[in-house]
């Protein structure tokens, strides 16, 4: 992987050394330009008509699910385009048959978009286990097996922490799932920009995850499923193959789940940014960002007064560091970053306060979170300015 072949796709580190990609990553030119070459060559509504713009929109648009579905080993599922990994998942919990008495298991380490539409089914009667993570910010598939009863029927997990960077044992997951009965649903928000993943390989029934997150234009997102658990919760126009005054007969595949004119640039975007991250190839992405992970959390570790959250091995984690500065408000941390070396990281509770709440970081923690287009010069300048603020302390 040439590094500076690569950052040439991204003018915006001409200004700045971005290392908040867990937040938003950036978008190389290729994005942009698939992006506005639909809105100036040829911009129409999709599914619905036969004018030579619209055949040509409903074809690149129908490409993109089926590149976006082989990129993730999904091509006998369904791929349906949605807002983000947040509209996936609440698709989920809102269109799942529930019944009261139904059980959910999920974990203390999710992002609150895999955790708040859950702990709400709470009002519908349905039950739910939060399995907290073990000191070093990991799950144990021990704890989700002891979590589950008869009454499971759904088990949701993130595939890697947002806020930690942990990679959770989703495979190991996914058969104590099925052994129990329960479907297993993958938040892969952190996973698919950074790891190569297969729903077969995880063996997973649901995976979410979002554009935004992996080079493409925000407002895209995607929800995979084996088969169409759910029922359609948003209705209109485009979702349905019959209707009458009566009543109406969702259309079969994706389709249903993508009532209204969707975000059709934006997912041409999303197909672009799945070309380019295969070009590059997701094996040699993973190796990039592991050896500067280690490099970061082996800096971060060597400084005084700095707390480092996670896995111990990089192997165990994605490009996601979060840390501590002794005395230091992690907001405070962040502007000195930015103001004293134009580093940009994330600092807050990343959405995940119950889970800053167990770890003792009521305000929170700094993150610095890497991708593809960072190299060893931005590591070493975070550490190096963070060092120099130990200095002053």
């Amino acid at each position: 992987m040439k590094i500076e072949l690569v950052r040439k796709d991204f003018p915006l580190f001409t200004d700045v050394t971005y290392m908040d990609s867990a937040s938003i990553s950036l978008t190389p030119v290729q994005v942009v330009e698939s992006v506005s070459d639909y809105d100036l060559h040829y911009r129409a509504n999709v599914g619905r008509g036969v004018h030579r713009l619209a055949q040509i929109a409903s074809l690149r648009y129908d490409e993109g699910h089926r590149k976006v579905a082989k990129f993730i080993d999904g091509e006998e599922g369904t791929t349906a385009f949605v807002q983000n990994t947040t509209a996936a998942v609440n698709m989920v919990a809102a269109g799942f048959p529930w019944k009261r008495g139904d059980h959910v298991v999920t974990t203390l380490l999710e992002h609150h978009s895999n955790l708040l539409p859950w702990i709400r089914l709470r009002e519908q009667g349905v039950l739910v286990t939060v399995v907290p993570p073990g000191p070093d910010g990991t799950i144990s598939p021990a704890a989700i097996e002891a979590a589950m009863t008869p009454a499971t029927r759904l088990v949701a997990v993130t595939h890697a922490s947002n806020a930690l960077g942990t990679i959770v044992p989703v495979e190991q997951i996914a058969a104590i799932c099925h052994a129990h009965g329960a479907l297993l649903l993958v938040d892969g928000a952190q996973s698919v920009p950074h790891l190569p993943v297969s729903v077969r390989a995880l063996d997973c029934d649901i995976l979410c995850f979002s554009g935004h997150k992996m080079l493409g234009p925000t407002g895209t997102g995607v929800l995979w499923m084996r088969e169409t658990y759910i029922r359609p919760s948003v209705l209109g126009g485009g979702m349905v193959e019959t209707a009458t005054a009566d009543g109406f007969t969702p259309v079969q595949g994706y389709r249903q789940y993508e009532a209204g004119t969707p975000n059709i640039s934006g997912m041409i975007g999303l197909s672009r940014a799945v070309s380019y991250l295969e070009e590059i190839g997701m094996a040699a992405i993973r190796t990039h960002e592991q050896a500067l992970t280690r490099r970061l959390v082996d800096g971060l570790r060597g400084l005084r007064g700095v707390t480092v959250f996670g896995p111990e091995r990089a192997e165990d984690r994605i490009g996601v560091v979060s840390f501590t500065v002794d005395g230091v408000h992690p907001h405070d941390v962040a502007h000195i970053l930015d103001e004293a070396s134009g580093v940009l990281v994330r600092s807050g509770h990343h959405c995940c306060m119950p889970l800053m709440q167990a770890l003792g970081t009521p305000d929170g923690t700094v993150r610095a979170s890497l991708y593809l287009y960072n190299r060893n010069e931005d590591v070493d300048l975070l550490v190096a300015t963070v060092e120099e603020l130990e200095r002053r302390l």
